[in-house]
């Protein structure tokens, strides 16, 4: 939806940006927590009778599946990492040979249409910025089809655009073929040339391993990987979450859960271990035109490099909010970033698997009904007459326009 024929930017309260499983998962509880499509008509108050409030979802993609729509064809439902249902509807019955990417589509369509979610596509968000001074003011959403104004945004836009590519020396020079694992179609592209994996992590091993089986292969990781025999009890998966929380609390960017888990041993990594191909070598030190300098000097000839090296999450369009901190990550409050109340961000570092973005989904809304119904209430008490104090959230929103400390 563009600016009105009046020329009005059109409005929501929330606006969630993405459509993958934690902008679903978010769309879902602002749907049954009382919010109706913006601009469809009459709204909806919610159940409790409060006042109406309505939302939409923003996504970039042509259709239904967020990043899974680009996955490889060969990671099957019989081999992904563990998928959780969304919210409120289960996945159908699972054929473990489908390819995940037509299946999570397939799913993800049909859970938008059966639950009819406020979903406008494909429209690519350019910026979010304040409107004006007021800490406690609207939101303005920039998009390749015209502007949003909204009192609060769900940031849902995952990792998948933005993967990482490490710099080491003569990487320029190299005469073969460099491509991240986001550009990866099948292993048959690569028959008959030698393959270097670089990377540690669930994405590294699989293709390492899917490579192995029709071509030469070699593994570099900048650490020793830790292996598991048995994938983590309740305990032990929440202990690696908290890690990942404390470090986005404190300010830090976010490592992936993997990479606290480890890897744990599959069947299939079983078996590629006893071909030798798990042989994991210390980081190359540089980059040569037919190849690349090992650790210990020695020069390995190569055809191909695959960068498995993970993916930084996609918040470019928040720039104009100055988020980031000192220690280049943004510091966080559960999901709602810790100085900006009117932004929540899900599927971002304890939130990024499946299970964490379902809950970051309901955690962000019941955050985001807190601010408006505390917004809401100023609102009525000022209505009302002169003379009433701030609520302590609004007024240290006020003291943050206009400058000063918080309290």
């Amino acid at each position: 939806m563009s600016a009105g024929i009046d020329g009005r930017v059109p409005t929501a309260d929330v606006v969630v940006i993405g459509a993958g499983q934690a902008g679903l998962s978010a769309a879902y509880h602002l749907q049954r927590r009382g919010f109706s499509p913006a601009g469809t008509g009459p709204e909806v108050r919610d159940p409790a009778g409060g006042p109406a409030r309505s939302y939409i979802v923003l996504d970039a993609e042509d259709g239904p599946g967020g990043a899974w729509r680009h996955r490889w064809k060969s990671l099957l439902m019989a081999t992904v990492n563990g998928i959780s249902d969304l919210p409120g509807i289960p996945q159908p019955a699972v054929d473990p040979d489908e390819a995940s990417s037509s299946f999570l589509a397939r799913y993800f369509g049909g859970y938008e249409d059966q639950l009819a979610l406020a979903i406008e596509r494909p429209v690519k968000v350019r910026s979010v910025s304040r409107e004006d001074n007021d800490a406690g003011g609207r939101l303005r959403i920039s998009t390749s089809r015209g502007g949003w104004s909204a009192r609060a945004i769900i940031n849902a836009t995952g990792t998948w655009t933005r993967p990482f590519w490490p710099i080491y020396p003569g990487q320029a020079s190299f005469r073969g073929r460099q491509l991240h694992v986001a550009d990866y179609v099948s292993a048959e592209e690569f028959r008959g040339r030698h393959v270097i994996v670089v990377g540690g992590g669930i994405s590294a091993v699989g293709l390492l391993d899917e490579i192995s089986q029709v071509t030469t292969t070699s593994w570099f990781t900048r650490r020793e990987p830790v292996w598991r025999d048995a994938a983590f009890d309740r305990q032990a998966g929440h202990d690696a979450v908290a890690l990942v929380e404390e470090r986005v609390r404190q300010g830090l960017p976010p490592q992936s859960v993997v990479a606290v888990t480890g890897l744990i041993w599959t069947p299939a990594l079983r078996a590629a271990a006893a071909r030798g191909v798990l042989e994991r070598h210390p980081m190359f030190t540089g980059i040569e035109p037919g190849g690349v300098r090992m650790a210990d000097g020695k020069f390995l000839a190569a055809d191909v490099i695959l960068w498995a090296t993970g993916f930084r999450a996609e918040l470019e369009h928040l720039a104009p909010l100055h988020l980031r901190g000192p220690g280049g990550g943004i510091a966080m409050d559960g999901t709602q970033v810790a100085a900006e109340p009117r932004v929540h961000l899900v599927g971002y570092g304890p939130s990024s698997s499946t299970i964490g973005a379902n809950r970051a989904g309901r955690a962000a809304v019941s955050g985001i009904l807190r601010l408006l119904e505390e917004q809401d209430k100023f609102a009525g008490d000022l209505n009302q007459g002169p003379g009433l104090p701030d609520p302590p959230l609004t007024h240290k929103r006020r003291q943050l326009a206009r400058g000063g400390q918080q309290s």
